[in-house]
């Protein structure tokens, strides 16, 4: 799943104009079909448009139970691969071969990349979502969770119908508004979509060229340097400071060579290339080299766990071998995790929302308190830890 805001340049009017967020839905629905008429859309699209749409109590059940993100890094890739997925996705590589060359040549971005997210997202276009989509956004946008996320997806649907490539009733996807086979925000769609088969249409349910065309056009967008690596498995030495570790931590490769780190297979890239050493688990678990490119990732998913689980299957996609499971040592429970967190928080640390995820901000406070403590400053909590708290 995608969460980027987008600003649609329709909506900016003064502040006061805006749709505000909570109190009655259809209150708010009726300031959202203002608001779309006094950004010049005709008065017909926009009753047409909001004509059938409804407050969804689903999608807002399924906002707050993502708890497959509290899996560890090991848990998560058993969780979304297996060999069965390896083997589809190799298929569609071929099947779709004259589109993944398209695509290598026009921006650059191996194929492992965009078959990597069409698997997660949708298990290679089988598994789209059965929101209505419209019901979805405004749902999410009247919600006062992340309403500068959702209302601006809204007006993004309202051009899509305007051009005739959205049915406000029809049109599906997932929870939380995404649509096709790589799962892109309507406003995703707006600036990125292409119409790869030639069909006058940018249909990302029904056409996998579309699809995959579309979420490249997007990922160079968003700053993929063509033709340079992502992630790459590594070997860290038993002596290693584990202060320098961390996705936001950035070191030239020849530093890290210099430390003994050594790459699983293949090559290194440009010696002057400015890296991070990843330890989802710990100093005894998988290590990985994160080069530039990974960094984007974040800009589809803002989950470590799912955009670390979604690169590394990339790889695997183009024949890297499976990573070394190390043997790490024990992590925390979602409950412990929450009580580490709110342990985090007396002391001072941002962590963001207390929910049990082991996010960036909870990594980055716990790497702190390891180095105070005199622990093995990897960033993987423990309950030894926890009681340390």
């Amino acid at each position: 799943m995608r969460l980027l805001p987008l600003v649609f340049a329709a909506t900016l009017m003064p502040l006061t104009a805006f749709a505000q967020c909570g109190g009655g839905f259809n209150t708010f629905v009726t300031s959202l079909k203002n608001e779309s008429v006094n950004a010049g859309y005709d008065p017909t699209l926009v009753r047409n448009f909001f004509r059938n749409v409804r407050q969804d109590s689903k999608v807002l059940k399924a906002d707050r139970a993502q708890g497959v993100f509290q899996k560890p890094f090991i848990d998560f890739t058993r969780h979304l691969i297996s060999q069965n997925r390896i083997n589809r996705g190799k298929a569609m590589s071929q099947k779709f071969d004259a589109t993944f060359r398209r695509i290598e040549d026009t921006y650059g971005i191996n194929r492992g990349v965009l078959l990597a997210f069409w698997a997660f997202e949708t298990d290679y276009g089988a598994f789209q979502g059965d929101f209505n989509t419209l019901n979805a956004l405004v749902t999410l946008a009247h919600d006062c969770r992340r309403p500068d996320l959702f209302r601006p997806q809204v007006f993004s649907a309202l051009e899509l119908y305007k051009q005739g490539n959205f049915d406000p009733t029809k049109t599906t996807g997932a929870w939380a508004g995404e649509i096709g086979m790589v799962q892109m925000l309507p406003g995703d769609i707006l600036e990125n979509g292409v119409d790869a088969d030639g069909d006058g249409h940018v249909s990302l349910k029904t056409s996998a060229p579309d699809a995959l065309m579309s979420g490249a056009k997007m990922l160079s967008h968003l700053g993929w340097q063509p033709g340079q690596p992502w992630l790459q498995e590594v070997t860290i030495p038993a002596d290693l400071d584990l202060s320098h570790t961390g996705s936001m931590r950035k070191l030239p490769i020849a530093d890290w060579q210099s430390m003994g780190v050594v790459p699983k297979s293949g090559t290194w890239a440009a010696r002057d290339t400015r890296t991070s050493l990843l330890l989802p688990q710990g100093h005894k678990g998988p290590a990985f080299i994160a080069y530039p490119n990974f960094d984007v990732y974040f800009e589809w998913n803002q989950s470590f766990t799912y955009v670390l689980t979604a690169a590394y299957f990339a790889t695997r996609l183009e024949d890297s071998p499976a990573y070394d499971t190390g043997r790490p040592e024990q992590g925390l429970t979602g409950v412990q995790m929450k009580q580490l967190q709110r342990a985090l928080q007396s002391k001072g640390h941002d962590v963001g929302k207390v929910d049990g995820i082991l996010g960036a901000k909870t990594r980055i406070a716990v790497q702190k308190e390891q180095k105070r403590l005199g622990l093995p400053a990897d960033a993987w909590p423990t309950p030894a830890l926890l009681s340390q708290l």
